[in-house]
This record gives C-alpha cells, sequence and structure tokens, in this order.
C-alpha cells in the first residue's frame, strides 16, 4: 500500500481524498495554488506544498510544478480528483515516467477514451450500442453538411476531445450548419486545444445514464449501478440520483452487464464512468469519463462503498474488495451541486462567507471545503458544495432533501440552493418525468411569467 499519497487537485475533492487517506493511514500532500492557502484541504493534509499563482495553467495545471512536489515531499502516489488534469494522459504517463503511481487507468486507455470519436468506434466495436453519426471526425464543412443531410436534422456537432459542452452545437437546419460547424471547431480549439469535430443524431428528448464502473489488475470487472444525470442546465449537471427513476431491474442489469464486459475487455484499471443517452428504452454510448465523477456520493451511499478508498488499492495492485466482500443496492440517493452563482441570473458569486452551517441528521451528507470566514475565489469552478441525501425510497429521500436545504446557512455570497429548491418542488421531479431538456425548458417558461 501506498505511503503517501500527493492530491493534484483542490476544493471539495481534495479534502474527499485526504479523508479516505486519513482512515487507510496514508499521508497526504495537498498542493494548493496562492489563491487556496487557506483551503480546508491545505489546513488538513499532512503536508502542503504551494506550486504557483491563482491561474489554473500556473498551478493546477502545471504539471513541472506538481511533479517536483511529489519529489520534494517523497511521495509514491498522486491522486488527479476531478477535472485538471484527471483526464490528462500526458500527465499520467509523466506521472509514472518519473517514478509516481498514478491513482486511475493507463496513459493509453486515458487517451483512447478521451478522444471521442476514438472512444465511439472502440466501444460499438465491443459491444456497446452507440448514437447514429459520423463514421469519424468531420474535417471539412461540406462533408459535415452532407452526412447531416443524409442523417436528417437535427444533429449534434461535438468536439472530439471535449466536455462539460463546450465545443458543442446543435443544428436543426442545414443553412444553420456552417455557422454552428465553425462556432464548435473555434471553441474546440480554445478549450482543449484540438478543433476535431464529429456530427451525432441529436436525440430529441433523451435521459442522461451513466454507469459506474470499476476495474482491477486481477481480472476483474464489475458494475455499481447507474445515476440518473438528466437535471442540467447548458449541458452542466446540476441534480444526480440513484437509481433511475424510470429504469426497470433487469435494463438496469442488461446496460449494467455490458458496461463491465466492455472495461474488462480493455483491461481497465480503476474507477470509470460510462455515460449513456436514454430514449425510448434504448440506450447510447456517449462518452466514457477515465476517473472519478463529481456525483460519485451517490453511487457511495446506496451501495456502502467507499469509491475512493477502492480507487487507491486498486491502484496499489490489490483486487477490488468488492468482488471478494460483495455490496447490494440499499434505498435511494440524490445529489445537489451547490454553486457560488445567482440562482437567478447564473452570474457567478464569489466572495467572504460570513456565515456558514452544514445540515444534518439521518442520511444526510455534506461534502465541502468551505467554512465561515473563508473566501471563494473568483478563479477557478464555482462549485461549492455537494449536498447527497439517502432515504429508504425516492419519496423519502426528496423530503430529506428539502429539509436539508432548508438547514443549511451560507451567507456573504449567493448559491442555488433556492434553485434546487424550487426544482425539488415541481411535479416533474416528483413524478420521475423529466429529461435533459426539462430544466432548461421549465426556466424559460418560469422567467416568461415572472
Amino acid at each position: 500500500m501506498f505511503k503517501k499519497i500527493l492530491i493534484a487537485n483542490r476544493g471539495e475533492i481534495a479534502l474527499r481524498i485526504i479523508r479516505a487517506c486519513r482512515e487507510m493511514d496514508i499521508a497526504t500532500v495537498a498542493v494548493h495554488s496562492t489563491a487556496d492557502t487557506s483551503s480546508m484541504a491545505v489546513r488538513l493534509a499532512d503536508e502542503s506544498v504551494c506550486i504557483g499563482p491563482p491561474s489554473s495553467k500556473d498551478s493546477y495545471l502545471n504539471i513541472p510544478s506538481i511533479l517536483t512536489a511529489a519529489a520534494l515531499t517523497g511521495a509514491d502516489a498522486i491522486h488527479p480528483g476531478y477535472g485538471f488534469l484527471s483526464e490528462n494522459a500526458q500527465f499520467a504517463r509523466m506521472v509514472e515516467e518519473h517514478g509516481f503511481n498514478f491513482i486511475g487507468p493507463s496513459p493509453e486507455l486515458i487517451e483512447q477514451m478521451g478522444d471521442k470519436v476514438r472512444a465511439k468506434q472502440t466501444v460499438q466495436e465491443l459491444g456497446l450500442p452507440v448514437v447514429p453519426g459520423s463514421k469519424g471526425s468531420v474535417d471539412r464543412v461540406e462533408d459535415g453538411l452532407q452526412t447531416s443531410i443524409e442523417m436528417g436534422f437535427p444533429v449534434l456537432i461535438k468536439a472530439s476531445s471535449g466536455g462539460g459542452g463546450k465545443g458543442m452545437q446543435i443544428v436543426e437546419r442545414s443553412e444553420d450548419f456552417e455557422l454552428a460547424y465553425n462556432t464548435a471547431r473555434s471553441e474546440a480549439r480554445v478549450n482543449f486545444g484540438d478543433d476535431t469535430v464529429y456530427l451525432e443524431k441529436y436525440l430529441s428528448n433523451p435521459r442522461h445514464i451513466e454507469i459506474q464502473v470499476f476495474g482491477d489488475s486481477h481480472g476483474n470487472a464489475i458494475h455499481l449501478g447507474e445515476r440518473d444525470c438528466s437535471i442540467q442546465r447548458r449541458h452542466q449537471k446540476l441534480v444526480e440520483e440513484g437509481p433511475s427513476p424510470v429504469l426497470t431491474h433487469e435494463q438496469r442489469e442488461e446496460i449494467g452487464t455490458l458496461a463491465a464486459d466492455t472495461i474488462r475487455k480493455l483491461g481497465y484499471l480503476g474507477a470509470g464512468t460510462i455515460e449513456f443517452l436514454y430514449e425510448d428504452g434504448k440506450f447510447y454510448f456517449m462518452e466514457m469519463n477515465t476517473r472519478i465523477q463529481v456525483e460519485h456520493p451517490v453511487t457511495e451511499m446506496i451501495t456502502g462503498i467507499d469509491l475512493i478508498a477502492e480507487q487507491i488499492r486498486v491502484a496499489a495492485g490489490e483486487p477490488l474488495t468488492i468482488c471478494k466482500n460483495g455490496f447490494r443496492f440499499r434505498g435511494h440517493a440524490i445529489e445537489i451541486r451547490i454553486n457560488a452563482e445567482d440562482p437567478d441570473t447564473f452570474m457567478p458569486s464569489p466572495g467572504k462567507i460570513t456565515q456558514f452551517h452544514a445540515p444534518g441528521g439521518l442520511g444526510v451528507r455534506f461534502d465541502s471545503s468551505i467554512y465561515s470566514g473563508y473566501s471563494i475565489p473568483p478563479y477557478y469552478d464555482s462549485m461549492i458544495g455537494k449536498l447527497i441525501v439517502h432515504g429508504r425510497n425516492r419519496d423519502e429521500c426528496i423530503k430529506r432533501l428539502l429539509r436539508a436545504i432548508r438547514e443549511t446557512v451560507v451567507e456573504g455570497v449567493k448559491t442555488t440552493l433556492p434553485l434546487h429548491e424550487w426544482i425539488l418542488n415541481q411535479p416533474e421531479f416528483i413524478s420521475g418525468d423529466y429529461t435533459i431538456k426539462w430544466l432548461e425548458e421549465k426556466l424559460a417558461e418560469k422567467n416568461g411569467k415572472s
């Protein structure tokens, strides 16, 4: 087992990894920018190293600084968390070349799954259903338009190296294709340094359902059920729940088994998530995330498994304890992402938290690194915490989450807590009858009436 792990991340995920390491008697190193000197992760880690100024490119994306910090502190492994360098194959490769263990899959698989065109081709060959689309990348606007006409509009132009809704354009008509194509490529170039795009048939009203998978170096590969992530705004997830209110046990086992078989054939190591669009009873592969997800606590709540600890064990060469000990799904869990944003305009709201009180009680979990007096820096993602609740069933879970939201106190900045309370009270959410388009349509309706 590892003696010391450096955490190449910040915020709540850095704190989450520190907690898992402490329970495993593993020392931790928190790297941080000058903007995060007073962060909770820095306070609670065994050691901390400043790796640069506030800008991400000069700190959390600065590979030489991170590797130097690992060498100086004697770390033997690096956990990338999510975001930043977590799906950067070059980083994973350099970590290994410099004699450290990377807590994640191989650089080759990160690279393979990070290229969405290649990933789609790979999983299709391994038996996963995929969304109809171009056979590969689309390098000329003329070819893209012709393919779109043959598929039929609407179509979706997507960045091959993309994520988070960037480099993505929906095209309803042929006359709009050229502008959308050029916009998608430009966004992809700016955000990912790669302007390669591909086409998919745009599904009219799907749900976003993802399967949590895990593999080890002993030939074991399993799935841990699904999370429904269909409550989204501009392709950004806001609410996640598990199990999905629309899947049957048979559907869950069928798609879960397919996902587990896929990573077994790939020789995948560690935690991963295979994401699908689901419409009219059918699944369509979207992408695979080769890291831990923001919403991993949903799975932890319904299985009782510490996914971070399992990541660490698998990276250290141990077999999956899940296969040895077994598990069962129990109850229902919902997570909401709390952002420091105006709940109506979604404008970021960085600043000092003057008062903070976390909710508590049976089945309530609050994953965050904020505290009273903490100043939220303006340089990073606006998510400041995640509120996750567990209940015996979905109805109890919704009621518990509403209660926990009303208990939560975050003063000094604006947050999206009022938005989440509004979402949870909507009839469509209560019934589970929602898709990835629902929230934006509902918000447009709400704003139109105000």
